[in-house]
């Protein structure tokens, strides 16, 4: 790094701080900040280590007319057949905005899956907010596997499933401040050199949105379906019908709706509060002549499980929630299993 002129203004205080700037290319892996700073903190007499990251120059946008992108100017989606071939089954899970509990049904998809007896990994393409380590319980930071020369990143693992997530590579606190190609080069890396190994299952939590994340995931992968997830309300409806039609522009299934917090059972009186409203979620899937997959109450143990690091499948099977999401994994497992029939 030093001799290709990445590393510049290396400066090193009395007291063991060292400080310099890494000019980031597009093509270096997300996990580079983090060995470098490693590197230069197990020099004998640094206590700390700070790095200033320049990320590369954005490429120039793309042609754009009255009617917005032109034919030509977004590449078609060309995903590498054999790219994962000991992956039966790929889903992505996706949210047309953030903070409706997108990473959370993933979690518990996952763990639920598991449960059954299938062999699930869950990749976290969800860069700028990586929840996976937290609600997994999981602060390690994976190790490579492999012989010298052709070393691949070994997984972590907890109950039951295998995990990649950005958020093992990054210290705490630190944010993920990347531009589009870093975030294509990341999720390839995830796919490519992790040794996910034989997969029932791979369930990947999408970013929010219709951004890179997802566009680079169809363009290197087959999927077999995505699950979008909604609350009830129809800022976030409207949002994720936007997310559908772009699966749909990319020849992607969408497997069905999840409606999150559709609801909350007040614990004392018994009486249910819609608070985010009701029935949104269901609504948009007949709408849309899509499944509907199930609906997630409000529920406090799906807090404390996350917190803890448990989901709520294993953590709180027995609970509205945990049941509604054991439900949604067994739906989502026969639509899969009816079009393999079909």
């Amino acid at each position: 790094m030093v001799s290709r002129g990445q590393v510049r203004n290396l400066e090193a205080d009395e007291d063991g701080t060292v400080r310099f700037s890494f000019s980031m290319d597009s093509e270096d892996p997300g996990s580079l900040v983090k060995d470098l700073r490693t590197v230069a903190g197990e020099v004998e007499g640094v206590t700390s280590v700070k790095v200033n990251v320049q990320l590369p120059q954005s490429a120039p946008p793309p042609a754009q007319g009255p009617e917005g992108p032109q034919p030509g100017s977004v590449p078609a989606p060309t995903p590498q057949p054999g790219l994962l071939p000991d992956v039966k089954r790929i889903i992505a899970v996706s949210s047309g905005k953030g903070g409706v509990g997108k990473s959370m049904v993933a979690s518990n998809l996952a763990v639920a899956l598991a449960q059954d007896g299938l062999r699930v990994g869950l990749l976290d393409a969800d860069v700028y907010g990586p929840n996976i380590p937290l609600m997994f319980g999981e602060t390690r930071t994976p190790t490579a596997t492999g012989e010298e020369g052709s070393e691949r990143i070994k997984p972590l693992e907890a109950h039951g499933v295998r995990l990649m997530s950005i958020g093992f590579m990054l210290d705490k606190d630190q944010p993920a401040i990347m531009r589009g190609p870093l975030i294509s080069g990341i999720l390839r890396q995830f796919l490519e050199q992790v040794a996910w190994g034989p997969l029932d299952y791979m369930v990947v939590d999408m970013p929010p949105g219709t951004g890179d994340a997802q566009i680079s995931l169809v363009q290197t992968i087959d999927l077999d379906g995505a699950v979008m997830v909604t609350t009830p309300q129809s800022i976030s409806t409207s949002d994720v019908r936007r997310g559908v039609r772009m699966f749909e522009k990319v020849n992607t299934r969408v497997l069905g709706i999840v409606e999150n917090m559709s609801g909350y059972e007040c614990p004392h009186c018994g009486e249910m509060a819609e608070i985010f409203g009701k029935g949104g979620g269901e609504a948009l899937a007949k709408d849309m002549d899509l499944p509907f997959l199930g609906a997630v109450p409000l529920d406090p143990q799906v807090r404390e499980a996350g917190d803890a690091g448990v989901p709520s499948v294993a953590g709180a099977p027995e609970s509205p929630a945990g049941r509604a999401l054991r439900g949604i994994a067994q739906l989502l497992r026969e639509a899969l299993e009816d079009a393999d029939q079909g």
